[in-house]
């Protein structure tokens, strides 16, 4: 049996997210498209509010013409990484603007809806607000760096696509 005949056998990672990407460079979608997409679905994925990523990242892919599919994968990817910046990110925001800080624990935190559940409603809402405006201020910085970084490399897989160099990432039987 010849080595094009064995069945590859990729990892989720690779199915999920670097296929899809491929798929899109090979369907016509600009490096310099793609590399946008993906810094924007990667910063949209981090965003501190849950719950947002999914309609924001389609809501800027759609202003700035950007691929859907490839900010979608990189959102959706980023997710983990979210879920574990959201309270550094609030955090942060406390210092920065010189709010008060965000108690950790949940007797607290329950003490403090029990007490004054609207003064900690308006206290999350500020802490997120805070959390948010660092969080804009981080993605309009890292955007640009990233999507400058992506170009190149998703420039020189197309290159590798359009001479039928494949695999793109070597698999192991």
């Amino acid at each position: 049996m010849p080595d094009s005949a064995v069945p590859t056998h990729h990892n989720w990672i690779y199915r999920r997210a670097v296929l899809p990407i491929l798929a899109l460079l090979r369907m016509g979608t600009t490096p310099r498209t793609l590399a946008w997409s993906i810094a924007a679905g990667l910063l949209i994925g981090i965003n501190p509010v849950l719950g947002t990523t999914t309609v924001l990242c389609l809501a800027v892919a759609f202003v700035f013409r950007l691929n859907v599919v490839a900010s979608q994968i990189a959102n959706h990817a980023m997710f983990p990484l979210e879920l574990a910046l959201v309270v550094p990110f609030i955090r942060f925001g406390s210092r920065v603007f010189h709010t008060a800080a965000m108690p950790l624990s949940p007797r607290l935190f329950l003490h403090a809806a029990r007490i004054a559940p609207l003064a900690l409603t308006r206290q999350i809402w500020l802490w997120e607000w805070h959390a948010l405006l660092l969080w804009a201020g981080f993605s309009v910085v890292a955007a640009p760096l990233i999507a400058l970084a992506l170009t190149p490399v998703l420039g020189m897989l197309l290159a590798r696509i359009q001479r039928r160099q494949y695999p793109i990432v070597p698999t192991h039987s």
